[in-house]
Parts: structure tokens; C-alpha cells; sequence
């Protein structure tokens, strides 16, 4: 995957390891979405924090989804006029009630998981706005991942909630939450979004004030063609046919919105042949890009030939430091020719890499963090 001139230039002269972030690319991304798709768009903080991406995407997001009491901490501190919405299981009554000092314009929407969370939430006594997280068994095609077992209520839960809400007026049921799958093109979405849509317009019937369907993200990206990228256009057309006057819809991509600014760029320390195969050893590893072994697949990356070391021809193995045999970040890559000394930029590495990786496992130095555009 080709790099951006301000990223290669970057990843030239910095000290690696490092992750490089392009805000032009990621601003430039997050407004084509924005003029795309019909329907609030909130970003889910989980898929990256960072408070410069944050920054950058204020202006073309109606808010920020977030999972956690941290999280809600970390973007009041960075985005404190922004729309918040609480989502995530396991909500305590500590997290739930450090929410309410942010009420009003600040918190918009708490996502409850089960009829004992909303329990927790009544319990406070305090108003707030909630949407029910709905665990349906609807087809979703070609998904990576499915939203199910412990995220949301089945049709059991669902009436206890409508009960315990019947005895706590101070809680305002506005919709229903329903990220029930990822990983999937903007046609099976769209068939996601359409079975929400009917079953919730019925379940929501006689609710007070517009209806709201968060139906979550999920948007694909595909780390074997790092260079297709989900359709907006499409699936925003589609969520315009679906959508019905006096409704709110809503969506919370992550993966798909900061993947494509991040990069991960270290250098070659070694290149060997073990029974036939070769290996490059990188600085660092999976300990700072965990996203290839979550996921299961090799990373893209891109080879800049500096180094006058030792060299192999591909196909290689790119590997890091660490002492077990998953720390690998591509198998069987094709490339010309790997030598020490060369820097490897890791593409895709916007979104559920750092943040979700292992930092102090050995110990090793953490990376850099360098921002260009």
C-alpha cells in the first residue's frame, strides 16, 4: 500500500518504532462519511482514543460513542462539548453515576445492556435519556464477528426493562441499540439495518417522540486489499430508502473511520533462513500492533529500502521481538527483497492496534507517536 508523501517522510527520520498518524487523510476520510450517509454519525471511541484523532474529527461527527467510565473521562477531558453516548457491558454505579455531572447537551444517550444495569441506573434516581441494546437473531452474512451472547437483552429482558422503566419515570426510553455484527460490506449492512428497522418500528410502537435506531457499525475493512475501502455512498443511499419521516437514525463506525490514518513503522534488526524459509525480525512487534494476531490475518505493509545490511528475497516472514511464536505480523509476504536496516511501514494501523495491544510484555520500549497534516 502506497504511503502518503508526509508519512514516508515521516517514517524516514523518525525513531522507530513509531505509529504515524495522518489527520489531512483522516479529516479528508471522516468528511467524505459525513457527506455520504444520512444519519448521525457518532465515532466509537474504543476503535482508537487518541486525543489528536479525536480533535481532528470533532468537526464532521454528531458525537462520541464511548465503553467505558475512562473513556467517558478521556473525551470529556479532550472534547468537552461533545455529544457522548455511554454504551459497553458491565456499566458499574460508579461509572453510571459519574455520568450525570455531564448530563443535558454533554450526555446523550446511555446504552443499557440488561434489565440489571437498568436497575443499577434507576437506583440513582436521576434523568437520563437510554436506548435498550437489543440482542436479535437476525441473518447477518459474511460477518467477521458476531455481536452475541453477552451484549444486549433478548425479547425476555427486553420486558422486564419495559416494566422496571414503567415504575421509573425519570428514565426517558428514546430507542433501541443494535450493533449486531462487523466486518460486513454496505450491502449486507444495509439488510442488517432493514431486518433493526422492522422489528424495532413494532417493539417501539407508542414510544413518545421520534424513534431511534442505533444500528452500530461494523463497516468492513479489508486488511488483504488495503486499498478498498467500505462504500459510503452506497450504504448511505441505502440508510435514505430505509428511513422513515420522524425517525432518528444513528450510526457508531470506528474501525472504518481511523484505520486508514495510522501507520506503524519500525526497522529490519535481522534476516535469516530457517529450513527454507526467511524471516525478518522487526524492532518491536505484536506487543505494539496486536491487530494481525486479534484478527487473524497478515498486516499490509511496505518495504523502504535503506538499509545496507544483510538481505533475503521474498517471500518472508515478518516477525518482532518477543519471545513466543505468535509475535508474527505478516507470514509469507511477498517482497522483492528485505534487508537490515530497512523501515517497515505497517498500514491499517489506525484502529484496535496500540490501544489494544500488550505494551510491557518484555518490557520493550514503547513507540513514538508523530502526527503530519
Amino acid at each position: 500500500m502506497p504511503l502518503p508523501g508526509a508519512v514516508r517522510e515521516c517514517a524516514l527520520s523518525v525513531a522507530p518504532p513509531a505509529y504515524v498518524y495522518d489527520l489531512a487523510g483522516l479529516r479528508a476520510h471522516a468528511a467524505s462519511i459525513r457527506a455520504a450517509v444520512p444519519a448521525e454519525f457518532f465515532y466509537a471511541a474504543k476503535a482508537n482514543p487518541d486525543a489528536r484523532l479525536l480533535t481532528a474529527l470533532k468537526p464532521y461527527v454528531d458525537g462520541i460513542e464511548v465503553s467505558s467510565g475512562g473513556e467517558l473521562a478521556h473525551v470529556r477531558e479532550v472534547l468537552p462539548d461533545a455529544r457522548v453516548a455511554f454504551g459497553g457491558p458491565g456499566k458499574t454505579a460508579e461509572e453510571l453515576d459519574a455520568a450525570f455531572p455531564l448530563a443535558g447537551r454533554r450526555l446523550h444517550r446511555i446504552h443499557v445492556e440488561s434489565p440489571g444495569e437498568l436497575r443499577r441506573l434507576a437506583a440513582l434516581r436521576r434523568e437520563a435519556d437510554v436506548l435498550l441494546r437489543v440482542n436479535l437473531p437476525l441473518a447477518a452474512a459474511g460477518a467477521s464477528l458476531r455481536m452475541s451472547g453477552p451484549f444486549g437483552m433478548d425479547a425476555e429482558a427486553l420486558g422486564t426493562c419495559l416494566d422496571l422503566l414503567a415504575r421509573a419515570p425519570w428514565l426517558r426510553l428514546r430507542g433501541v441499540h443494535a450493533h449486531l455484527a462487523s466486518g460486513l460490506d454496505a450491502v449486507p449492512l444495509l439488510d442488517v439495518a432493514a431486518q433493526v428497522l422492522a422489528w424495532g418500528r413494532s417493539w417501539l410502537d407508542g414510544v413518545d417522540g421520534p424513534a431511534e435506531f442505533n444500528v452500530g457499525g461494523g463497516m468492513a475493512v479489508d486488511y488483504c486489499a488495503p486499498g478498498r475501502r467500505f462504500d459510503w455512498a452506497a450504504y448511505g443511499t441505502g440508510l435514505a430508502a430505509l428511513r422513515r419521516p420522524g425517525e432518528v437514525l444513528r450510526i457508531e463506525p470506528g474501525r472504518a473511520v481511523t484505520a486508514y490514518c495510522g501507520w506503524y513503522v519500525t526497522d529490519v534488526l535481522d534476516v535469516k533462513r530457517t529450513h527454507g524459509a526467511s524471516y525478518a525480525v522487526l524492532r518491536g512487534g505484536t506487543h505494539h500492533l496486536r491487530t494481525p494476531v486479534a484478527k487473524g490475518h497478515d498486516q499490509p505493509f511496505t518495504v523502504l529500502p535503506v538499509g545496507d545490511g544483510a538481505a533475503v528475497d521474498g517471500p518472508v516472514t515478518v516477525v518482532g521481538q518477543l519471545c513466543t511464536p505468535k509475535d508474527v505480523l505478516a507470514r509469507n509476504a511477498a517482497v522483492e527483497r528485505i534487508a537490515v536496516g530497512d523501515i517497515v511501514a505497517f498500514a491499517l494501523a489506525g484502529a484496535y492496534a496500540w490501544n489494544i495491544s500488550h505494551h510491557d510484555f518484555l518490557m520493550h520500549p514503547k513507540p513514538g507517536v508523530h502526527y503530519v497534516g
